[in-house]
């Protein structure tokens, strides 16, 4: 059993990523294909797609490598757990290597990134760090 989905998605795309293969299958939630959303948007992975023909359905991401073969995800880390949560205002929101990478946050409007988030001026839970 899991304790905690975002965490296992977390370390899967990580050691996928750091031993350079093509995509990595996930199992789906609606919370999980979000992150994936913003993953794509932000330009971390190429795509995802939600594979139908298992019981429960899968989440498969496909990772994004540069044209030398190097790895465009450096780093993906796990920040507010069910044991800690880390909430943050709009003002305290932390910027991820100065802005060079993404802070996902948790918003009563949904899963957002930090820019978003301070845009909108809302705050939420840190759910993690992509660089």
């Amino acid at each position: 059993m899991l304790t905690d989905p975002v965490s296992d998605m977390f370390t899967r795309i990580r050691n996928a990523n750091a031993k350079l293969h093509e995509k990595v299958d996930i199992p789906f939630s609606k919370l999980k294909l979000r992150i994936a959303e913003i993953l794509r948007e932000e330009g971390y992975i190429s795509n995802f797609k939600n594979v139908e023909g298992s019981k429960h359905g899968i989440l498969r991401i496909y990772l994004k490598y540069s044209t030398r073969g190097e790895m465009v995800l450096k780093g993906i880390k796990r920040v507010s757990k069910s044991s800690l949560r880390i909430y943050k205002g709009y003002d305290d929101m932390p910027r991820t290597l100065n802005g060079l990478g993404v802070t996902i946050v948790s918003t009563s409007k949904g899963l957002m990134t930090d820019r978003q988030v301070r845009k909108d001026k809302i705050g939420g839970e840190v759910i993690g760090y992509v660089w």
